[in-house]
């Protein structure tokens, strides 16, 4: 994948591994396994934090939540 590269982790199972928290599958939030830029949290998420994240991602919008 070109360069650059932008890491959004959707959901609370992105973070907190949520109800998975736990298990014997389950490694830990994903900004332990590769750098993550944008955490957009919700279980869901609604689709606007998630185009929200992206935005912020790209630095084209600022953080809000």
């Amino acid at each position: 994948t070109p360069d650059p590269k932008v890491v959004v982790a959707v959901g609370d199972c992105a973070q907190t591994c949520g109800v998975f928290k736990g298990s014997y599958a389950v490694v830990g939030s994903v900004d332990q396994i590769i750098p993550v830029d944008v955490f957009v949290p919700g279980c869901p998420p609604e689709p606007a934090a998630i185009l929200r994240g992206i935005l912020v991602a790209l630095d084209r919008a600022p953080y809000r939540q």
